[in-house]
């Protein structure tokens, strides 16, 4: 009942039973003493969690044993709330493991618990898991790697850094495969996770002492941060609040910011006194995209949004507005998407949005209901953003193909993927779009919208997880699509794609989120 992972003792006379965690990273450990615990039928009250022999407090001395036989065979439990129970054990509160094994042990009278929002529990187990999730992001945007030497002579880069909850092993294959090129280490005082350029190895913890201080290239990073740095966006509360200052110390740019904060007003005042100068978007042509070509075109427009040459040839003007475009495009003929479509399905979100996601296509929802990712796909994206901590609501969503493809399978109307001429032939639109929006990261979802934003195909393992450059000049990362996911017959193979793709939904996060310290320190 026990593995070598964790150690059970039981006082026979109050029936008390101690499982104690050697490795509180390993949330895998807790969910076997836990399934072991309830399958013998211990009420909460009869068992206490603890993590190491220093909080076992008056609990030493009882010899290890093993727990009684199983009197249930196991339970089953959703998915989910297996996840979010391992979520929250990560969390360092010593209640957490309590708080997980009480929940778990409830849904034995009520399975539907982990639906119910307002139960003081599952509220509590969220704002855990919430914690955890928020710290593993702090990780992924605040570590800092320091060049140094290996033994054999080979390069290591060494971080160093101080989260509040476990998440070593939960953040570590992020950096695995952002710098899979890199031999690294990042230490912190619970533990450390080691990147050979192979294999992801998991250690004891260290001190500060430990991770080299400085490097060669700090100084070069510290000028081009300051020159970089726009004072005239500066808001001290929302830096603090995105960049709390317990992380500086680990920051090299840290030690500039105070400096870069008091000349902030001069510098301003500065750039206001200086002549505009025409940006640089603006002398790329980003704004008069081609018109598409007569041919293969025939729209329907308003007087206000067209104009003519006098014999006869009525085109698009390059539009003011997003409505403006769209009531260009509900005209559209330039495929045959639009003979069997019920609508145009236009993007959704903010004009002034920093990030655009682009899909594929509408699927039959989205093609009924007139907006993107509104069907299962888009519950798929939806969760996934959240665990990526990005609002939707603040980003553009739209698809490079604005008419839904189909076939009929009786009354139903199976997707049907687009072929690259019609890509090719929608792409006008997209690329007014994100001159309209001009997003700072564009988060490319499935092969289709590679093609319409990338203006060539590409094999999604070829530029997955990285940020490149799209024509437009905007930073890109290029993902699966959400409805690939809900294609994945192997549940164990579903979960590690659904961690992978809320890793790129973080990558673009995060590069967005060194912006924005770039700009506002």
């Amino acid at each position: 009942m026990c593995d070598a992972g964790s150690a059970i003792s039981r006082r026979a006379a109050t029936e008390i039973v101690t499982v104690q965690i050697a490795d509180p990273e390993r949330p895998e450990l807790w969910r076997a003493a836990a399934r072991g615990c309830d399958r013998a039928r211990l009420a909460p009250k009869h068992v206490v969690w603890t993590v190491n022999a220093v909080e076992q407090g008056d609990l030493l001395g009882h010899a290890a044993g093993v727990l009684p036989a199983p009197l249930d065979p196991p339970r089953p439990l959703a998915r989910v709330a297996v996840d979010l129970l391992e979520t929250v054990v990560r969390h360092r509160d010593r209640a957490s493991y309590a708080l997980a094994y009480r929940l778990l042990w409830r849904t034995r009278a009520e399975p539907q618990l982990f639906r119910i929002a307002s139960d003081p529990d599952v509220a509590r187990a969220n704002a855990f898991a919430s914690a955890v999730r928020r710290d593993a992001h702090k990780m992924r945007a605040f570590v800092r790697f320091r060049a140094c030497r290996d033994p054999d002579g080979a390069e290591r880069f060494v971080a160093w850094f101080e989260p509040q909850h476990h998440i070593v092993r939960l953040t570590a294959p992020f950096f695995a495969r952002r710098f899979a090129n890199m031999r690294w280490t990042i230490l912190t005082p619970g533990a450390s996770a080691s990147w050979d350029g192979r294999d992801l190895a998991f250690g004891p913890g260290a001190t500060h002492r430990a991770a080299p201080d400085d490097d060669e290239l700090e100084d070069a990073w510290r000028i081009y941060y300051a020159a970089i740095f726009n004072p005239a966006r500066l808001k001290v509360a929302a830096m603090r609040s995105e960049m709390p200052k317990k992380y500086w110390r680990n920051l090299p740019e840290a030690e500039i910011i105070d400096d870069l904060i008091r000349a902030a007003r001069s510098r301003t005042d500065r750039l206001i006194a200086a002549a505009p100068v025409e940006s640089r978007r603006k002398a790329a042509g980003m704004k008069t995209v081609p018109s598409p070509p007569k041919a293969t075109t025939v729209l329907a427009a308003t007087p206000a949004d067209t104009v003519g040459d006098g014999g006869g040839d009525t085109r698009p003007a390059l539009p003011a507005s997003l409505a403006s475009l769209y009531r260009c495009a509900a005209g559209c003929r330039r495929c045959p998407l639009y003979k069997e479509a019920t609508q145009l399905v236009p993007g959704a979100g903010p004009t002034d949005a920093r990030m655009m996601i682009v899909g594929e296509q509408p699927g039959d929802q989205e093609d009924i209901e007139g907006g993107p990712f509104v069907g299962p796909a888009g519950r798929v994206l939806d969760s996934a953003l959240r665990a990526a901590q990005i609002d939707r609501q603040a980003s553009f969503v739209t698809n490079a193909v604005k008419h839904f493809k189909f076939e009929n399978r009786g009354k139903r109307r199976l997707h049907k993927k687009p072929s690259a001429g019609e890509i090719d032939q929608c792409r006008w639109w997209l690329d007014q779009e994100i001159a309209l929006v001009e997003p700072e990261m564009i988060v490319v979802l499935g092969a289709s919208a590679a093609r319409g934003v990338l203006g060539c195909s590409v094999r999604i393992s070829d530029v997955r997880s990285r940020v490149i450059a799209s024509p437009a000049g905007i930073p890109a990362v290029v993902t699966v699509h959400p409805s690939f996911l809900l294609r994945i017959p192997d549940e164990e193979r579903r979960l590690a794609e659904e961690r992978r793709f809320v890793d790129d939904l973080s990558l673009a996060a995060s590069h967005l989120a060194d912006k924005t310290r770039a700009r506002s320190p």
